[in-house]
């Protein structure tokens, strides 16, 4: 197990940086932040999903094929809402600049979702 969470770290920080080269730009210039979460998601989950099948999680795909990548997007879909309402939250009422987001996006949400990959998506 304790493989599993640096190979999760190293593929989850590898995915953060994609998330965040995707979100930071469009939602400080080009379309509202929230919005520009979901962009950055939406390319982080199909980077994440080949990296943490094949490395993070190997020989642990109990069922493989759409199986699996059903239950992947939906533990991703949740680390999406949270992505988004952090970002929602945090620069709508607080009033933060568009980078404040990333903070919990990179201490909160992985956690969750490496517990809910390793215990539903990758037994």
């Amino acid at each position: 197990m304790f493989g599993q969470l640096v190979r999760f770290g190293i593929v989850g920080l590898a995915s953060t940086f994609v998330y965040a080269v995707v979100y930071w730009p469009l939602a400080t210039y080009a379309i509202p932040p929230v919005l520009a979460s979901i962009a950055g998601f939406l390319v982080a989950v199909v980077f994440g999903y080949v990296f943490h099948s094949r490395w993070s999680f190997k020989g642990h795909e109990a069922e493989g094929g759409m199986g699996t990548q059903s239950k992947f997007v939906a533990v991703q879909s949740v680390g999406m809402a949270m992505n988004a309402a952090f970002t929602w939250v945090i620069t709508g009422p607080m009033h933060q600049p568009t980078w404040v987001p990333l903070l919990p996006v990179v201490f909160v949400t992985p956690v969750i979702t490496f517990a809910l990959n390793r215990y539903l998506v990758f037994k």
